[in-house]
């Protein structure tokens, strides 16, 4: 019987996490299981029953760990046969086309469609793809603020994430609106051993409702209101409402967006006989600055996108109660961005704007 593998701390927390991922490749998952068993005083013909593999492989993973570490697991030693050769032309023709061009009557390039218009298999394409990091299929959504106060509306709110004021508090306040009531029109069956859970695609709308949700960004603490509509009457009792649920020796400084709602007349009034709340406006198109909207996220994970919901009063208990445990055990969302180091990426996203737009 050979002696035990001894792993080191981080060699075997690797080892364990490949063991029981459902992500790595099964090679590697295997390779760690036959690890993690030769630490213990068995011969590789048990270890081999156990895996249900041959002792011979189980022999020569324990060689290669024994030369290479965890990295000599990874991959397999070349094997014989002339290595695959794509000629550099045929290279340089491939990323040029996926970059700089568009199949006739298509928006991208498929492995398929670019080996027919190159002349080589699809392999060989999604090969070179693969060595240049180019996904043809994928597009990235982008939106730049043309907000003429971009730069001062960012400093400000950014300013108030990394250092807020003292003996005040600062709430990340926006509607998510149109949430709607679904019911699907058959139960789906539960989530079992080796079965997701099931969802009928079709669904009955009972209607709409409105959350209001002001983020606490020193705590977390969420305060929250549904309503049936999001006009500036609404927006007044939520304002009403964070009064009250506040204590009255603070300012308030509130981040919000440029709806026009936030800016009508009498909410104008009423802020101004409320002189402890002062209103920060993010930039247009820039929600992502208002830190509410991770909460908003978090909600349509956990509650939201897969709930049954028979009536509108149902969906508004369901995000009441959703605030209630969530305000239990708040964890506030740190923000770390600066405001030069968003800026700098503002400026080449524009800069590159700008050259597309002139050799266009």
């Amino acid at each position: 019987m050979k002696s035990p593998i001894l792993l080191e701390d981080e060699q075997r927390d690797v080892l364990e996490r490949w063991s029981r991922s459902r992500t790595v490749s099964l090679r590697w998952r295997e390779r760690a299981q036959i690890i993690l068993a030769a630490t213990e005083k068995v011969s590789d013909a048990v270890i081999a029953a156990r895996l249900g593999t041959t002792r011979h492989r189980v022999a020569r993973w324990r060689r290669r760990f024994a030369s290479g570490g965890v990295e000599a697991l990874k991959k397999d030693r070349p094997r014989a046969g002339r290595p695959p050769r794509v000629d550099a032309a045929k290279v340089k023709q491939i990323v040029r086309l996926t970059t700089q061009t568009q199949p006739t009557h298509a928006t991208q390039w498929s492995t398929r469609s670019m080996a027919k218009r190159v002349g080589v298999s699809d392999t060989t394409v999604l090969r070179v793809w693969h060595a240049h990091g180019l996904k043809p299929h994928r597009v990235r959504t982008f939106k730049l603020s043309n907000d003429p106060q971009f730069t001062e509306k960012l400093e400000d709110i950014v300013g108030l994430y990394l250092a807020p004021p003292e003996h005040a508090l600062v709430l990340c306040c926006d509607e998510k609106s149109q949430i709607q009531a679904l019911d699907r029109t058959q139960p789906g069956l539960p989530i079992k051993k080796g079965r997701a859970q099931t969802m009928t695609h079709d669904y009955k709308r009972n209607g709409t409702t409105t959350l209001f949700a002001a983020l606490n960004i020193l705590d977390g603490q969420v305060i929250g209101h549904c309503q049936s509509r999001h006009t500036h009457v609404e927006w007044l009792k939520f304002l009403k409402k964070v009064d009250r649920n506040t204590p009255k020796g603070k300012e308030l400084h509130l981040i919000v967006d440029n709806y026009a709602t936030h800016k009508h007349p009498e909410v104008k009034a009423w802020l101004a006989l409320h002189p402890r709340f002062h209103i920060h406006f993010t930039p247009t198109s820039a929600s992502w600055l208002n830190m509410v909207e991770r909460f908003f996220r978090s909600i349509t994970v956990d509650r939201l996108r897969c709930g049954v919901f028979h009536s509108v009063a149902d969906l508004e208990k369901a995000i009441s109660g959703y605030i209630n445990h969530y305000n239990k055990n708040p964890k506030p969302f740190v923000w770390t961005a600066k405001a030069n180091d968003i800026l700098e990426k503002v400026v080449r996203a524009q800069t590159t704007l700008d050259k597309m737009g002139q050799t266009a």
